[in-house]
């Protein structure tokens, strides 16, 4: 499939476009907040604290009197940072190890998959707090902490993948002709197993925001008066009878992006699967 039937079977595609577009509003959003933003994101203002959304403040305000919505447009930015980085740090490293266990077997693929069974079998929401906690609260090491508790999904997914790609009589002829292990790694297994990685760091963005609000909400991620959505929404918690608004918008905010990556995923897996296409 060439990039211009994948583009055209990604408009076909009602999950795909509804997701992108969600995607792209918030990426707007962020990119451009310090336009939009009708206040400063930092500033209190102690006379106007715990207003319920009006013309003034859409959001309304929160307990030290600043706009929620200038928080969390300005929020978007962090939330979406926090994604790419974290999804980097598990996909380069994950790639490189599920690769290597798949292509070369044996005691490499041994060690590199008994150390990441070891990793998987605790909670992704625990080892994150693990790490955090260990390295200090704060947004660095919450991108830190999230990346490494998903590398040994993407390391088993490629490997699996690579299994598959390296009987390949393509693959092969490649071995038989000479071709060096790094030539045939990353010149003919890895381009033929990008689709399920493509598709997963899609869906593991969403995963990341959310875990990172987790971590956010449990005062080990971004501090204040940080605008992560994550710390607001722990900070709205204590005036939900007063003022549900505070944590209402937050956590609206990071229900949307989580679902527009999450249905975006969905629609390049029906995209990129040959199995599931028709």
């Amino acid at each position: 499939m060439n990039k211009w039937e994948l583009f055209t079977d990604l408009l076909k595609n009602k999950n795909a476009v509804l997701g992108l577009g969600i995607v792209c509003f918030i990426l707007f959003v962020a990119m451009f907040g310090s336009m939009l933003a009708p206040y400063d994101p930092f500033l209190p203002a102690p006379l106007d604290r715990l207003q319920p959304p009006s013309m003034a403040h859409w959001f309304g305000t929160d307990s030290l009197g600043r706009d929620i919505l200038t928080r969390v447009i300005h929020g978007s930015r962090i939330s979406l940072m926090i994604g790419l980085v974290s999804v980097s740090i598990s996909l380069v490293p994950g790639t490189i190890l599920g690769l290597f266990a798949g292509y070369f077997g044996k005691t490499t693929d041994a060690i590199i998959m008994r150390v990441m069974d070891v990793l998987l079998a605790f909670p992704a929401i625990l080892m994150a707090i693990f790490i955090a906690a260990i390295l200090g609260p704060s947004l660095i090491n919450t991108m830190i902490a999230v990346g490494i508790v998903y590398i040994p999904h993407y390391a088993r997914i490629v490997r699996s993948s690579v299994l598959l790609l390296k009987e390949q009589l393509f693959v092969q002829s490649v071995r038989h002709m000479g071709g060096s292990h790094t030539r045939t790694i990353f010149g003919h297994i890895l381009p033929n197993a990008l689709a399920p990685i493509i598709v997963y760091a899609t869906l593991g963005m969403g995963t990341a925001v959310l875990q990172a609000a987790a971590l956010g909400f449990l005062g080990l991620g971004a501090q204040p008066p940080q605008p992560e959505w994550g710390a607001m929404l722990s900070e709205g918690r204590q005036y939900l009878q007063l003022a549900p608004h505070v944590a209402a918008f937050p956590g609206l905010a990071i229900l949307l992006l989580v679902l527009g990556f999450n249905v975006f995923g969905d629609g390049m897996r029906d995209v990129l699967d040959p199995s599931l296409r028709t």
